[in-house]
């Protein structure tokens, strides 16, 4: 069995939709610390799913040409057509030819997913309910998991019940595939901004081999593990990038603003820091919502995933 860590970002994610003027990061992580803590950790391969980029795993590939476990991955934001939901898909194995080709299409998280499937690139959904407020019907929405290979079953930010429910309904689901019902895949992986919790969620599947991990990851013999979320957990990795970027105003880190403007955000920070509890309750306020959301989830979707353990049941004691 190999594990590895299918979640976890590096200074190469987009600069935060927060407070956009601050020019602030999502993460601060070199692609080298991110490699040497997710083996100190325990993660027999390595990867790195960076938001729209896949700069972070060539820049680690470029100074590590020999590397033989380390992966070229990515965490592909699109939008669910028609509507203002985001939906982020972790892309393994990914090519650079892949990436520049899937930008046009990110408007659009079918046009993306009719893309993977062609190239055979195996990927997931991630955080299945992290964005979805209601915005349209539950059924109408959960359509993405009949064209999707497999869901993020434990995410190191989600909360344990949040993460429950993503794993019911993969292990209950079936995607009509001509005769066939196949259900879903399963990954798991830290979603971590800053290196306290990379290695701390992870996947195991079969194989020696990068090529054979990922071949039992497309096959469904993957098991997550490790740690859930909670609101600290948020608000830690909150702190943490925000602790990075005030480093970097300072010349601890990458050059992100120019002279005066190192200034302006220097004095943001100072103005605003009576209101440094703020990420906590934003945190606190935020797991509040995503336990409502998969309650009531979960009690939409109580008789289908129980009717469809009746129906699969004696094909998979027959099997």
């Amino acid at each position: 069995m190999l594990r590895a860590d299918l979640h976890v970002h590096s200074c190469h994610s987009a600069q935060s939709g927060n407070l956009r003027f601050l020019r602030s990061r999502d993460c601060y992580s070199r692609p080298e610390d991110v490699y040497r803590t997710a083996k100190s950790r325990g993660m027999d391969l390595v990867t790195i799913t960076d938001h729209d980029s896949i700069a972070g795993c060539l820049e680690f590939l470029d100074r590590h040409p020999d590397t033989r476990d380390f992966f070229v991955s990515e965490e592909v934001s699109c939008c669910f057509p028609d509507t203002n939901i985001d939906v982020h898909l972790g892309v393994y194995g990914m090519t650079e030819r892949l990436h520049r080709d899937l930008q046009d299409s990110r408007d659009n998280v079918f046009e993306v997913i009719a893309a993977l499937r062609e190239a055979g690139v195996f990927f997931a959904l991630n955080h299945l309910l992290h964005f979805y407020r209601g915005q349209i019907s539950l059924a109408a929405y959960l359509k993405l998991l009949d064209e999707v290979p497999a869901l993020e079953t434990r995410n190191g930010t989600m909360l344990p019940s949040h993460n429950a429910l993503a794993a019911k309904i993969a292990s209950a689901w079936r995607r009509d595939r001509g005769a066939l019902l196949t259900p879903l895949g399963a990954v798991g992986g830290s979603d971590a901004h800053t290196l306290r919790r990379v290695g701390r969620t992870w996947t195991e599947a079969p194989g020696t081999t990068v090529a054979e991990f990922l071949d039992s990851l497309a096959q469904g013999k993957a098991q997550p593990g490790g740690s859930h979320g909670a609101a600290r957990t948020v608000a830690a990795d909150a702190y943490g990038v925000i602790g990075s970027y005030m480093a970097s105003l300072i010349g601890r880190g990458p050059r992100d603003h120019h002279t005066w403007q190192r200034a302006a955000c220097l004095m943001f920070c100072a103005i605003s820091a009576p209101a440094q509890f703020m990420p906590m309750v934003i945190a606190a306020a935020g797991k509040v919502g995503e336990r409502r959301r998969v309650e009531s989830a979960a009690s939409e979707l109580a008789g289908r995933l129980a009717e469809t353990a009746l129906q699969t049941a004696p094909l998979e004691a027959g099997s």
